[in-house]
């Protein structure tokens, strides 16, 4: 295991998650040119509740990584293609079953969230177009998870630019030339996701001929292979579903404070996101080559793995620390314009800024439990972190929106040290 293996994985996940941010800002710049604030906030309304509903089933990325990983490494071809095979079925069902509960799912996400009626019935009309991009979107988590586990993340960067170029034209056509407002932002979105599905699907079939390999759909049903990706899938949903809890809880808390604090830490929430861009790279590295080593239950190419991968995510960690210490006021002052969000986001911006180095083992730590599939103790760790995370909150209230930053660095060391606690056993190959 060399650094030129590790970053040749990491830097295309890292072009690709740049490339993401994107289709958010020119969504907001197509829909701006419509002269009234209301189509930006439905857009930005809608798409809230998509992050959400579809990061619940990030599983189908992750459970993916770590079971292709491993059957590359053992050299079973056969369970190498039936693990995308069941991953996309998977996402058909519930991609199906999201669609066919469009109505409750809609209904509680809007009661939930308080924007005027105007904003609210845009909102709506986004949300019932974009809902039956549902299948696709999951298959595309699939298809994603599936090419990272075979180490190909430059397969995926292409499929996230298809995704994200054919989204943004689209947009462009149907807001601007054809008129449809954020209905042809969701048609957009809409088209792209199927579109990129198509292109994924060609792809993963041409590597399969190319070495040989056949789907055959018996060996999807298998029921022990099923049962251990529906496990692994399940213990990975709660995990994620534990994980943005924490976020919401942090933003909902924050609001407690005033709008002036809940802007700043919505702003400085940014520099967060996008270090977890950055060290994501590196997880899915470690996610690729674990998996890989412990499907060949190679002990030396193991250590490798982690060790050089943990090594330059703690280079990358710094160095988007140190640029967020130096440029983060001009970084804040582009987000927004207001005097007062302003001056509150420079007294919080250490934290932000700090954050990757706080943050930076938790990532690794879940990458290379991910490559090994040790989903239970994914979800253990994530179950009793969040527990310590609203503990700590709930001691550091005295200290307001301080306090509530502390807390989350808690859940970053929390997140690291219960997973360490689960990583010898798993470094013995256990």
């Amino acid at each position: 295991m060399n650094h030129r293996t590790v970053l040749r994985i990491a830097l295309p996940v890292m072009l690709s998650n740049a490339s993401t941010p994107l289709i958010g800002v020119v969504d907001t710049a197509i829909v701006g040119r419509i002269p009234d604030p209301a189509y930006i906030a439905a857009v930005a309304l809608g798409a809230l509740v998509f992050t959400f509903v579809f990061w619940g089933f990030g599983f189908l990325r992750m459970g993916t990584t770590g079971l292709t990983a491993q059957a590359l490494g053992s050299g079973d071809t056969e369970e190498l293609v039936a693990g995308l095979g069941r991953a996309l079925l998977i996402a058909a069902v519930v991609g199906a079953a999201l669609v066919s509960l469009q109505w409750p799912i809609r209904e509680i996400a809007f009661a939930l969230l308080e924007a005027s009626d105007r904003t609210e019935g845009l909102a709506r009309s986004y949300f019932d177009i974009r809902i039956w991009a549902a299948p696709a979107t999951l298959a595309n988590y699939a298809l994603l998870g599936w090419f990272i586990g075979l180490g190909r993340t430059d397969i995926g960067l292409v499929l996230q630019l298809v995704l994200n170029l054919v989204n943004i034209a689209l947009d462009a056509l149907f807001v601007l030339g054809l008129g449809l407002d954020v209905r042809g932002v969701a048609l957009g979105t809409l088209f792209a996701e199927y579109f990129a599905a198509l292109v994924g699907l060609v792809i993963a079939v041409r590597y399969m001929r190319r070495h040989g390999a056949q789907l055959r759909f018996g060996n999807l049903l298998v029921t022990e292979r099923l049962k251990r990706t529906l496990a692994v899938n399940r213990d990975i949903m709660i995990r994620s579903l534990a994980l943005i809890f924490v976020f919401v809880w942090f933003m909902a808390q924050g609001a407690r404070y005033g709008d002036v604090t809940l802007a700043a830490n919505a702003v400085l929430m940014q520099f967060v996101s996008i270090s977890a861009y950055f060290l994501d790279g590196l997880a899915f590295a470690a996610e690729a080559l674990v998996g890989r080593a412990l499907g060949a239950r190679d002990r030396a190419g193991f250590r490798a793995a982690v060790r050089v991968s943990t090594l330059w995510a703690v280079l990358v960690a710094l160095l988007v620390s140190s640029v967020y210490f130096i440029a983060g006021p001009w970084v804040v002052d582009a987000l927004t314009t207001d005097p007062d969000t302003r001056s509150a986001a420079r007294i919080y911006l250490p934290w932000a800024a700090l954050a990757p180095l706080a943050g930076v083992l938790a990532f690794q730590l879940d990458g290379i439990f991910i490559g090994a599939t040790r989903s239970v103790e994914m979800r253990n760790a994530m179950l009793f972190s969040t527990a310590v995370f609203v503990l700590a909150w709930w001691l550091l209230q005295p200290w307001g929106n301080h306090g509530l930053w502390a807390a989350l660095y808690v859940n970053y060391v929390a997140r690291t040290f219960s997973l360490g606690w689960y990583y010898p056993a798993l470094a013995r190959l256990d």
